[in-house]
């Protein structure tokens, strides 16, 4: 993706930069919840914020930012990292004297990321934030990272399957904008039909 065709402001394109570095060093691993992810849903950010008419920086800066805690969520170390990016966040662009109105905008985004969980998402950059990070739950990067999860905990094909039909097969149903909707309809049916699928092949059908 080239940033320059959603963020003409060679400014505002070199603040998301360093708060891509920034981020990146949260990581010291791959996985489900890897910076790989963040880098997906940043994608999925601008795509739907260019369609949504939606702050294209906040949503930049708000996506690249919103799991920098979930590595210490996964270790024990915070009970929400969806409270803790927040955190880490708002002192990261305060530093930079990153307008307050934004830094709060951008801070709220990432509070309300998990659909899991409170508080509901008041502005349309949080309501896209929360539908991309839903999308890369579904379809073929979503079933390739719940194998990927499966794998990493020890979780048969089974409880694989499960776990879409608890939760990823939910999802499509709660998605705000108009153009997650689209997408995620698209990806719903191609997760249906590889369950479908790989049901058939446990079964000896095909």
């Amino acid at each position: 993706m080239r940033l320059e065709e959603f963020i003409p402001d060679a400014k505002t394109r070199a603040l998301i930069e360093r708060t891509r570095e920034f981020a990146r060093g949260f990581f010291e691993r791959e996985g489900t919840h890897g910076f790989s992810h963040v880098e997906r849903v940043f994608n999925l950010c601008m795509h739907i914020g260019r369609e949504e008419n939606a702050d294209l920086e906040v949503l930049a800066l708000s996506s690249l930012l919103h799991d920098i805690a979930r590595p210490l969520e996964d270790s024990g170390k915070v009970e929400d990292h969806a409270v803790e990016s927040a955190r880490i966040a708002r002192r990261f662009l305060k530093s930079l004297s990153y307008p307050e109105e934004k830094v709060e905008a951008v801070v709220h985004a990432i509070e309300a990321h998990r659909f899991s969980r409170g508080p509901e998402p008041r502005t349309l950059e949080a309501k896209i934030l929360s539908d991309a990070d839903k999308l890369d739950a579904i379809g073929a990067i979503g079933i390739a990272r719940v194998f990927m999860y499966s794998g990493e905990h020890g979780r048969d094909i089974e409880a694989s399957l499960r776990h879409f039909e608890e939760k990823i097969l939910k999802l499509k149903d709660l998605m705000y904008t108009e153009t997650a909707k689209r997408i995620a309809e698209e990806r719903h049916n191609f997760t249906v039909e590889f369950i479908e699928r790989i049901r058939r092949e446990i079964e000896g059908e095909l």
